[in-house]
């Protein structure tokens, strides 16, 4: 049986999966710089940001985890910086 390495396998636009953490790392940083300046920002905005491609947005928003911010849940879909 085939494995799929995750190094080489294709993503969004043949997207490796290093490509695709690098550029959520990019992301990340501008939404830190968006956060610091107006408190938070909504899970929608990062979606287009990253252009619906569904695992640089979910990275993105592990990434903010990562940081210490509070990435909110469904029933409050924003990114905030945590106390």
């Amino acid at each position: 049986m085939e494995k799929c390495d995750s190094r080489t396998h294709a993503y969004k636009n043949g997207k490796t999966f290093d490509q695709c953490r690098d550029i959520a790392k990019t992301i990340t940083l501008q939404m830190k710089e968006k956060i610091n300046q107006s408190g938070q920002v909504r899970w929608d905005e990062i979606l287009q940001t990253v252009e619906h491609d569904e695992l640089v947005y979910k990275l993105t928003l592990k990434y903010l985890r990562q940081d210490g911010y509070d990435i909110g849940d469904w029933k409050n879909p924003r990114v905030i910086k945590s106390i």
